[in-house]
């Protein structure tokens, strides 16, 4: 089996990058003036083979990957009931009550105050992600996010449901993935100020830098809700686009521009949309899409 290396791989001989790796001789080869780069090298692969994938899993001897999502990060043992041993004799009373006592004792280690606390926060992370409909690399983030919180001390007198709630919204801000307060408040069942309130405490304690939103990335999220078509996004694009350019978007609400702009590419494109429908979809009034749409008008009609 030959394998094309990277582009960083030089032959000494003739300064090609057409570099290959014979895994069958164990060497490295250029493939244009034949020289052989070096004949030592190793098999980072497994040692057997497998010809189908129930063979694969049965013979492969690694886990699934470390999860931060998960309480005890998928590391954790279980206790599974008492089999037969390998001639078929089951196991005596006595080493059954043994069994059963370590497996009370591991229940309680398991609901121990930390590891209780990110059990609680990670089940309630996993229902907001889903309601959300967020990426599992988002979950993972915010995950990673809330454990540096409870080292630092943050999680001690504040409720769990809250806590994660910021740190979910803390991480969707940073990566500009356009979820609003309201949206996070109303799956977490918690007051939009009180979340505001640990965000920002959040954002203080462990000295987080969130970039200022921008109005492009809310443009796919609001026409899907509103069903409208590619084409109409893409015309919202090039209004806000102009508008950044002429650095007018300052102070204005990201999402209420980006329901301005596709209100107007609505009427140009001839699809039908109100501003109240485009400002339930924003999470905006409908006064807030007049005013912006009023402003990127202006920038048509110079334009």
């Amino acid at each position: 089996m030959k394998k094309i290396y990277a582009q960083t791989h030089v032959c000494p001989e003739c300064g090609s990058r057409n570099i290959i790796q014979d895994s069958g001789l164990g060497e490295i080869v250029c493939n244009d003036c034949g020289l052989v780069v070096s004949e030592t090298t190793i098999n980072t692969g497994p040692e057997w083979r497998a010809y189908n994938i129930m063979q694969s899993e049965n013979r492969t001897r690694i886990g699934l990957p470390i999860r931060f999502s998960l309480p005890d990060m998928g590391l954790s043992t279980t206790f599974r009931p008492l089999s037969p041993d390998y001639y078929g004799k089951k196991a005596n009373s006595e080493k059954r009550f043994e069994m059963y006592r370590l497996k009370k004792l591991h229940e309680k280690s398991n609901h121990l105050t930390l590891r209780g606390n990110l059990s609680w926060a990670m089940r309630e992370l996993d229902k907001l992600c889903s309601k959300l409909n967020l990426p599992k690399a988002i979950q993972e983030e915010t995950a990673i996010l809330y454990r540096k919180a409870i080292k630092k001390g943050l999680a001690q007198g504040r409720k769990i449901s809250r806590l994660t709630a910021a740190s979910l919204y803390a991480v969707c801000r940073m990566n500009q993935i356009p979820r609003t307060l309201e949206e996070v408040s109303r799956y977490s069942l918690s007051d939009k100020w009180k979340i505001a309130k640990y965000y920002r405490m959040i954002l203080r304690e462990m000295d987080l830098h969130v970039p200022n939103p921008k109005a492009k990335y809310g443009v796919s999220k609001i026409a899907s809700e509103a069903g409208l078509s590619e084409k109409t996004q893409r015309k919202a694009l090039e209004i806000l686009g102009e508008a950044e350019r002429l650095k007018i978007k300052a102070g204005k609400h990201p999402m209420g521009m980006a329901g301005a702009a596709l209100y107007l590419a609505c009427n140009m494109n001839g699809e039908t949309r109100t501003k109240k429908m485009l400002a339930e979809a924003s999470g905006v009034t409908d006064v807030t899409i007049r005013a912006h749409s009023k402003i990127l008008k202006e920038i048509l009609i110079k334009k």
